[in-house]
């Protein structure tokens, strides 16, 4: 990954930042993008120090103009793109009947199109490289998952959208690869919204029993450079994508059942 020109979406916390640390440290050209400059900044100048090589853009990744000089700023300083990772998302927390439409609205908008606004903008300069899109998508990409009706359906969308996308360009030596992380330490669940779209604030699960986002960086870059077509990651979940594929309907008990003993769950 030396020299290589790598663009990171939700890259100031959780696994996004972990990502910008990892192919820094590798010796990759990195561009990353989020909402919140301040923190940007901090991270770049650490990464900096370290003697990494680092861009930094305010993106907000629902807006299609912000992913286009997101994209711009890579190719107009280094001259080429050969991995996007589209890793920014938000999540929710509530049952469908009481959520207001325009939360999954919103979800949509930051898990589904902003994947699809860089890709789209970012396709023929990876193409040029032969080099990857990546999508970091979910165990609610592969199981629909209670209470977040939202964060599964964008999930979903996203992994259609990438899978159908590599078959597209399986001749033009694209590498596009899906992870599916389980529950992972980060701040994607104090972020996840109501259903009246505020933030839920404190995360209802024990981050000390998850795999840490910089365990998750280190899958992606080796699924990244073995150039592999899905990782699934943590036990949890590869225990769901097996239990999936020959009992369906055990694992909806079980599911429900777990996030069921979630504290406030809103199936109580």
């Amino acid at each position: 990954m030396r020299d290589k020109v790598v663009i990171i979406t939700g890259a100031t916390s959780g696994i996004g930042k972990a990502l910008a640390y990892e192919f820094a440290h590798n010796g990759s050209k990195i561009v990353i993008g989020a909402r919140n400059y301040d923190m940007l900044s901090t991270i770049a100048t650490d990464i900096k120090k370290g003697g990494g090589e680092v861009l930094f853009v305010q993106t907000d990744i629902s807006i299609e103009s912000d992913c286009i000089n997101l994209v711009l700023t890579a190719v107009e300083n280094y001259g080429k793109i050969d991995i996007l990772i589209n890793n920014a998302g938000i999540s929710m927390r509530a049952l469908f009947e009481n959520t207001e439409l325009k939360v999954l609205k919103q979800l949509m908008d930051v898990n589904f199109w902003g994947t699809v606004y860089t890709t789209k903008h970012a396709l023929s300069h990876i193409l040029k490289q032969k080099g990857s899109v990546v999508g970091v998508s979910s165990i609610a990409g592969m199981k629909g998952l209670p209470a977040r009706t939202g964060y599964s359906a964008s999930k979903f969308a996203m992994s259609g959208f990438l899978e159908a996308l590599r078959i597209e360009n399986m001749k033009k030596g694209l590498h596009v690869l899906v992870a599916f992380p389980g529950f992972t330490s980060s701040n994607i669940r104090n972020n996840s919204l109501c259903g009246s779209g505020t933030q839920q604030g404190e995360s209802p699960r024990d981050e000390d029993k998850m795999m840490t986002a910089e365990e998750v960086a280190k899958h992606i870059y080796k699924a990244v450079v073995k150039r592999k077509n899905k990782i699934v990651l943590t036990s949890q979940g590869k225990l769901v994508s097996a239990i999936n594929k020959v009992f369906p309907n055990f694992l909806n008990k079980m599911v429900y059942n777990s996030l069921a003993k979630e504290p406030d769950s809103p199936f109580n």
